[in-house]
């Protein structure tokens, strides 16, 4: 395992060395063998839309300007991962912001719920997860995205974030548990109206 790991990490700082020396194919085949886990995590973070899109393309323009400077203590995915997380947690600030210039505390339960139409219970549920990682504080949602979503160890998600392991797992537990009481009255309200209208 380790063995693969380091031949991939030597695979990787090769393909930067060509990238820096021009050679753009270098740089797509990076681009290519993370998209995916750029996309998982700013789509963990934000939700699917144009900002996760957004962000997704800006990880790598950073990065690319980063190259330079890439002295590889950390894994490229590792490191990708900790430019997405920040660009997720400044978009988040700014959603914060115009939230609270153009909407009143009243709003987001019926924002919520608009966003859940009745479909088949398996995309209802992933809906209601998404829309639940959402309302969770982000300090919380970084790390059930990192750890249940990336499928980071707990010792790669406390480096990506700066923190110490025992921060990690206290957050997670945590994290787990609002995200259960933020979800489960949706699915009671749900089921409820989804019911033949017995009591």
């Amino acid at each position: 395992m380790n063995e693969a790991r380091d031949r991939d990490k030597a695979d990787d700082h090769s393909l930067i060395r060509n990238a820096l020396d021009g050679d753009q194919d270098a740089f797509k085949e990076l681009v290519k063998k993370y998209e995916s886990l750029v996309a998982a995590t700013v789509i963990g973070m934000l939700g699917p839309g144009p900002e996760a899109e957004d962000i997704g393309q800006d990880t790598f323009i950073r990065f690319y300007k980063a190259m330079k400077g890439f002295r590889g203590d950390s894994a490229v995915g590792t490191y990708l991962t900790r430019i997405a997380i920040n660009l997720c947690l400044n978009e988040i600030k700014r959603r914060v912001r115009r939230r609270r210039l153009f909407t009143g505390s009243g709003e987001e339960k019926m924002e919520f719920l608009a966003d859940n139409p009745r479909t088949e219970r398996r995309d209802e549920a992933a809906r209601l997860v998404h829309q639940g990682l959402r309302r969770l504080p982000p300090k919380y949602r970084s790390v059930i995205v990192l750890r249940l979503v990336d499928g980071y160890s707990t010792q790669e998600t406390a480096e990506i974030l700066g923190l110490l392991q025992g921060t990690v797992l206290s957050r997670l537990a945590r994290a787990q548990k609002k995200l259960r009481e933020i979800i489960t009255p949706f699915y009671k309200d749900n089921n409820s109206t989804s019911g033949d209208g017995h009591e």
